[in-house]
């Protein structure tokens, strides 16, 4: 069993990130044009970029943890009465990190030293 958590080697930034579904093509959407899924959605996705010294190189590896609804009306409803472990399937692609923004209309991703400042009022100058 897997938690559901961002964690790297040394985990020197911690943060939190948020993001809103792009209009015409979200997760759910893509992994059904490229034939990854058929009626499944996603619960989850997780993108990993390995060592970088200095310079970016493509692709970027992306997880999207999918799932049914398991004759739930939605998917809170299904996971509320579901519970833990979430049933999902793992789908890994390797993609450009241009084609993974591009999935989301925002995404915001914030860091700090161990986390320390996340959630925290700051005064700018």
């Amino acid at each position: 069993m897997e938690i559901f958590k961002a964690s790297v080697q040394y985990n020197d930034l911690k943060g939190s990130a948020a993001a809103d579904y792009a209009d015409m093509i979200n997760s759910t959407k893509w992994l059904k044009k490229n034939g990854y899924i058929n009626d499944e959605f996603v619960v989850g996705v997780s993108m990993w970029v390995d060592e970088n010294h200095g310079t970016h190189r493509d692709p970027v590896s992306v997880t999207f943890l999918v799932t049914e609804l398991f004759d739930y009306d939605n998917i809170p409803e299904m996971l509320d009465a579901l519970g833990e472990p979430i049933p999902v399937k793992e789908i890994r692609v390797d993609m450009s990190i241009a084609d993974f923004l591009a999935l989301f209309k925002r995404l915001e991703i914030t860091l700090s030293i161990k986390g320390l400042i996340e959630g925290k009022t700051y005064a700018s100058s």
